[in-house]
């Protein structure tokens, strides 16, 4: 099994381990309202919580792109988080951050004024934004500005897909990771995009193949937590969809993936304990 690294700051962190990401959602409006936190109080316990149950990298967002979710426009996008970014870097100064954005400038503001170590991007490189929406974010010669971006940050960096097959998801990562690495960007992290783009059914098939996308041969994010392919199919709530989360997390370790991003951490941190003593 490859051993995947990521160069933070300078510094290697291995993902040899699968490790948790944490999530912080800085807005009034995220799908599931346990995340949402606006108030510095929260904005802290939150980031603590996210460390003191065994995440190691706290991902920040001030924009969410739930189906129906409302406009954020860039400056009230950079005003989120300068302010939970700032909380956060006081409270736990040694995790890693990473930066839910799709916007080229809102990322380079978290890198350049918080030493943010990594950007989250959830558009595929600028194809959509809130509710699929298509973006603008591209030149003429199709290389999307956040690509310009990461590459001139240096940063490592999170593909996310769109697509609704395997093979769509194949094709686009094989495009638009040649087009990173032509910038120089050395760092990618390939998410299968789960609730985006997809059917109920698709989703699930797309799980079920997940392993398939190990032969790009670089680090999967998987980020499934409390999201409608499980609260729809088990006819209930985001509330009270940990079971499902858990079960999914579960799977998805078992076909490669390295980084959990995840609402619930203590229950992700005993997923990746009880898979990896099945391993070892």
């Amino acid at each position: 099994m490859t051993h995947y690294t990521l160069n933070i700051k300078g510094r290697l962190f291995s993902l040899a381990q699968p490790c948790v990401m944490g999530i912080l959602n800085a807005t009034p409006d995220s799908f599931f309202a346990g995340s949402r936190k606006l108030t510095e109080s929260d904005i802290a316990s939150r980031a603590n919580e996210i460390v003191e149950q065994g995440g190691t990298i706290i991902d920040v967002g001030a924009f969410s792109t739930r189906p129906g979710a409302n406009d954020v426009k860039e400056r009230d996008e950079m005003e989120r988080l300068r302010t939970a970014l700032s909380i956060v870097q006081r409270e736990q100064p040694a995790a890693i951050l990473s930066v839910d954005t799709f916007r080229p400038d809102v990322a380079r503001m978290a890198v350049e004024e918080f030493g943010a170590d990594i950007i989250n991007d959830v558009s595929e490189g600028g194809v959509t934004g809130i509710a699929n929406e298509r973006l603008t974010g591209s030149r003429d010669d199709g290389m999307p500005d956040i690509f310009r971006m990461v590459s001139r940050l240096q940063v490592p960096y999170i593909l996310m897909s769109v697509q609704p097959t395997l093979h769509d998801t194949l094709m686009v990562f094989a495009r638009k990771v040649q087009q990173l690495r032509s910038l120089g960007q050395k760092d990618i992290i390939l998410d299968p995009g789960f609730g985006f783009g997809k059917t109920l059914e698709q989703n699930y098939l797309l799980l079920n193949q997940m392993e398939r996308l190990l032969v790009m041969d670089l680090p999967l994010l998987v980020g499934i937590s409390r999201k409608s392919m499980i609260y729809q199919l088990l006819d209930t709530t985001p509330d009270a969809a940990l079971n499902g989360t858990t079960v999914l997390n579960t799977i998805a370790l078992t076909k490669g993936a390295s980084i959990l991003r995840v609402h619930d951490v203590r229950e992700a941190v005993e997923c990746i304990r009880i898979v990896q003593s099945l391993n070892s």
